[in-house]
């Protein structure tokens, strides 16, 4: 056991025990923060960025994998093709509810070597069953469920360095965690075509989709285990969250959140098949060798626009930007479907790069939007200030695994679109009344001052 006794008056006396579990670490403390604390709290956020990164990239590797399984020889229907782009989303939103609670019970470090290791399963079995195009789809759809295990990463990595950080840098560390995540998405959609072509040939080698990960998983758990810490100072809240499920506004928000996050995640997952489907000259551009897809500046962009949204939030407001995103949105699915007709390809990306650009600041919007009602509700409630606290720290958790169902929800809606009528029309139609009606909802219940919410504006 080793102790470590800052040398300022009434400082944090900070024990280290086996197993890497810090006791008495307090990042509110100002001397201990800047003793030792940031440092300590920067190097468990750089690996958990890493981790978190990885946990996206494999969650939706089958979004860019599906595409490929053409010129692999498998020989899928459509429904098959979105069951296998939105099954991780379903698996990856529902494990991220019981993922909130690993860390308190298990150790941030030690979940994160946990949660590391599961990712190899759906990355060796991905590069084990699309060798052979006559694995059934049975089986390819179990494989494809199991990358569900990324998704829950997000829940785990954001509740583990929540603890790390002082309240006042808090929304920095947090954001820069959930954007080093979603970027795995861009990165898996970018790589993946060009690792499986390049020097390939006439070949199509779509197993080194999941293969080429496997070094990176390793060395994040390996990082996890030599350079992270377990805080005994991480609790989970059970009794908040049962709180905060009563709550009206948590299902408010969490539908909010579905129209922002989720569209982000749903459009991205299914973006390169509907370039596939739409434009298929151009889902696969030949450089060299390699073959490149556009498809990955779908979420490129989504992910770098998030902390914009944020930052707008904080100057204008969380429902104006939300709003004025829902806006966006809805202007942007209308447009895709003014402009399929056109048949031109730059009309079709550029469109879709504005309505990924309109989620990722609506998702940063929104999600800055949580603690401000539930502060909002406090004062209406007269809720001690630990109360609120509680509630609004229960909520972010919860409304982040609500909203990932949009990614299984979305892709769901385009498959069904294009059974029943031959084309996305419809589905895009729909999508564009949903966000004119989440528009008016953002508006009516948080732009205009209301007593449920002690007249502020949101």
């Amino acid at each position: 056991m080793t102790t470590a006794v800052r040398a300022d008056e009434g400082a944090v006396v900070l024990t280290t025990r086996p197993g890497r579990w810090l006791d008495g670490y307090d990042p509110e403390d100002t001397a201990f923060w800047r003793a030792g604390g940031r440092d300590i709290a920067r190097r468990n956020l750089g690996w958990s960025i890493f981790t978190e990164f990885l946990g996206f990239v494999v969650w939706q590797l089958w979004s860019i994998v599906v595409v490929l399984l053409p010129a692999a020889g498998f020989t899928f229907t459509d429904t098959q093709s979105f069951w296998l782009i939105s099954l991780p989303s379903l698996v990856g939103a529902t494990l991220r509810f019981p993922y909130s609670f690993m860390v308190a019970r298990f150790g941030g470090r030690n979940w994160t070597i946990v949660s590391a290791a599961l990712l190899l399963v759906p990355a060796v079995l991905l590069g084990v069953v699309v060798a052979n195009p006559h694995t059934p789809f049975g089986v390819m759809l179990t494989v494809a469920g199991l990358a569900g295990l990324g998704g829950g990463n997000f829940a785990s990595s954001m509740a583990n360095i929540t603890h790390f950080f002082p309240q006042r840098e808090k929304g920095w560390a947090l954001g820069l965690n959930a954007a080093g995540g979603n970027v795995g998405t861009a990165v898996a959609q970018f790589l993946v075509p060009i690792v499986v072509t390049l020097g390939a040939g006439s070949m199509m080698r779509v197993s080194w989709a999941g293969w080429i990960w496997v070094p990176f998983i390793l060395l994040a758990m390996w990082g996890a285990w030599r350079r992270m810490d377990n805080l005994t100072s991480a609790k989970s809240d059970l009794a908040g969250s049962a709180a905060t499920l009563r709550e009206p506004h948590l299902w408010l928000l969490a539908l909010l959140y579905v129209g922002t996050f989720g569209s982000f995640i749903g459009f991205a997952s299914v973006f390169p098949k509907l370039i596939a489907d739409q434009f298929p000259a151009f889902s696969a551009l030949h450089v060299g060798g390699a073959a490149v897809s556009l498809a990955f500046l779908g979420a490129l962009v989504g992910s770098l626009s998030r902390p914009y949204g944020g930052r707008l939030a904080d100057r204008l407001g969380g429902a104006r930007v939300a709003a004025g995103a829902f806006g966006v949105m809805a202007a942007g699915a209308l447009t895709v479907v003014a402009t399929l007709p056109l048949h031109s390809f730059a009309l079709f990306l550029g469109c879709f790069l504005v309505l990924f650009a309109a989620t990722g600041i609506g998702n940063g919007a929104t999600y800055r939007m949580i603690p401000h009602v539930f502060s909002a509700r406090g004062e209406v409630t007269a809720a001690a200030d630990a109360t609120v606290a509680r509630k609004a720290a229960a909520a972010l958790g919860l409304i982040s695994a609500i909203g990932a169902y949009g990614g299984f929800v979305i892709p769901q809606i385009l498959s069904a679109s294009h059974a029943a009528t031959g084309a996305y029309t419809a589905a895009f139609l729909g999508f564009a009344a949903a966000y004119v009606v989440l528009l008016v909802v953002t508006v009516a219940v948080y732009a205009v001052p209301r007593r449920a919410l002690a007249l502020r504006r949101i």
